[in-house]
């Protein structure tokens, strides 16, 4: 993750960045249309994307979610807005990227998608006050925090639900945060091709500032650990074969079928 930080640092990077996959090669990248410019140990070259596997943009030591953080979403649950944010973790072995295999589990009946805008932390923090919340956010993307609900009722709390192998889903790439609004963007999922949710995320209920100062004040914060900001309305259910796409205005398409 330490190209990932000097890019960061140099802010000489195109609007989005990407982490791929050449042969034995893994390197961070710049995104200028159908091409990609290397970084790191392949530094100078440059690549088709079709040439490349497209991997998780972040390598996260936690993911922390936040739940219920729509308006519209508390609204179709007839639920109160809460007072703060909800959080939960999913462990970094659920990560995985664009085009990879969601796997459902044995153990589960029901999987459902939650379509989310995602943040990377781009430093080790601790205590961050809500104004200076941009000076530690490396870039927004787009995030999938696929759930067995049905473990999640009958468990009462969260963890086993959200942690299987495969259930985030990440990327495909990281906007920088001069070149994307997070206060109004479109946050659509569809599932075979027919749109499930569709919302914007000035509907949310905490914002990214708050959020950063919320979970900073309870852990420490990692170069490239994620936070995942909520779903909006129209959440439902997953089955084998079916192809999910996340996408989110000046991101892209997160793209995964399920097996």
């Amino acid at each position: 993750m330490g190209v990932l930080y000097l890019l960061l640092e140099q802010k000489t990077c195109s609007i989005m960045l990407g982490r791929f996959k050449c042969e034995n090669d893994i390197f961070f990248g710049e995104i200028s249309g159908s091409l990609v410019h290397a970084k790191g140990c392949a530094e100078g070259r440059t690549f088709n994307l079709s040439q490349l596997e497209i991997l998780p943009p972040t390598e996260p030591s936690k993911i922390i979610c936040i739940g219920l953080n729509y308006h519209d979403h508390a609204t179709e649950l007839k639920m109160k807005v809460p007072n703060e944010p909800t959080i939960f973790i999913k462990p970094p072995s659920a990560v995985i990227g664009h085009d990879d295999k969601i796997i459902y589990p044995k153990s589960s009946q029901q999987l459902d998608y939650e379509a989310e805008l995602a943040f990377v932390i781009g430093k080790k923090c601790k205590n961050i006050r809500a104004e200076k919340a941009n000076d530690v956010i490396a870039g927004y993307t787009c995030f999938n925090d696929v759930t067995a609900r049905d473990l999640q009722q009958r468990d009462g709390q969260w963890t086993r639900a959200k942690s299987f192998d495969t259930f985030a889903p990440i990327g495909p790439y990281i906007a920088l945060p001069d070149e994307f609004d997070p206060e109004n963007a479109s946050i659509t999922c569809r599932v075979n091709g027919e749109v499930r949710q569709d919302s914007n995320t000035s509907n949310l209920i905490f914002g990214i500032p708050h959020l950063v100062e919320f979970v900073s004040n309870i852990m420490t914060l990692e170069l490239g650990d994620v936070i995942s900001t909520g779903t909006p309305p129209g959440v439902g259910e997953l089955h084998r074969f079916d192809v999910v796409e996340v996408e989110i205005e000046g991101i892209g398409i997160l793209r995964n079928e399920v097996v």
